[in-house]
């Protein structure tokens, strides 16, 4: 994944200046990450991912919700039952939004977007299959609805939201959030671990040759980051 330190991102601008906005996640910000197959490293545990991400990132964000394809992608036991309680502490930390809160004609409207999207993804809607199925169907709600914000760390959104025009997705008012982007917002707090924060970067964006070819080391993307936002 590339780290872009060039160009302010509107939308995390957006959510720095008012936390409380609503926000999608995708699958991969609960998931632990994985890059033993990339690198000799192992993966990470959900202990420690939930302690130095996912605590942080829902203790500063009041506005996180998942829509119910990917809270069906969470089938670790441990990361399904953290969403649980998430979505069950008083105030709810998660809200999951479901496609029974489409009437009749959001619903043909969901399937025309879903169908545009999934043409560009290894999703079939006729046969429901899993992969891609979270990243398509949140974004195919979302649009119906009109919310604006989904973040992720997938290639796959990526393309979806900011090749919207060229690939015809309808999705040309959806904005994108990394996870670079909060992984600095959490930074910049002075709340949380630090040194986990960073070793969280480096494990995602700058573990292996490929990644240092096009990313920032931790020290240069702070000061980039810095420089890009230090107004808001």
């Amino acid at each position: 994944m590339k780290v872009d330190t060039q160009m302010v991102n509107p939308a995390f601008q957006s959510i720095m200046q008012n936390p409380n906005q609503k926000v999608f996640l995708d699958a991969n910000f609960f998931i632990p990450p994985d890059r033993s197959e990339v690198a000799k490293v192992k993966a990470y545990s959900f202990t420690d991912f939930k302690e130095c991400w996912l605590i942080p990132l829902l203790s500063e964000f009041s506005g996180l919700v998942i829509h119910e394809s990917v809270y069906d992608e969470l089938v670790d036991d441990s990361v399904k039952r953290f969403a649980d309680e998430q979505k069950s502490s008083n105030p709810p930390k998660l809200k999951i939004h479901y496609d029974t809160e489409l009437n009749s004609m959001e619903d043909a409207l969901r399937n025309t977007y879903m169908n545009k999207i999934a043409i560009h993804s290894l999703y079939n809607p006729a046969i429901d299959n899993a992969k891609d199925r979270g990243e398509v169907r949140s974004l195919s709600f979302m649009a119906v609805k009109q919310f604006l914000f989904f973040a992720a760390n997938d290639s796959l959104p990526i393309r979806l939201i900011k090749d919207a025009v060229k690939l015809g997705t309808g999705l040309g008012d959806m904005q994108i959030v990394q996870m670079y982007e909060l992984i600095y917002y959490l930074y910049k707090r002075d709340k949380y671990d630090k040194k986990a924060l960073r070793t969280l970067y480096k494990y995602q964006y700058y573990l292996i040759y490929r990644d240092k070819r096009i990313n920032p080391e931790w020290g240069s993307f702070i000061e980039q980051m810095d420089a890009l936002y230090s107004e808001t």
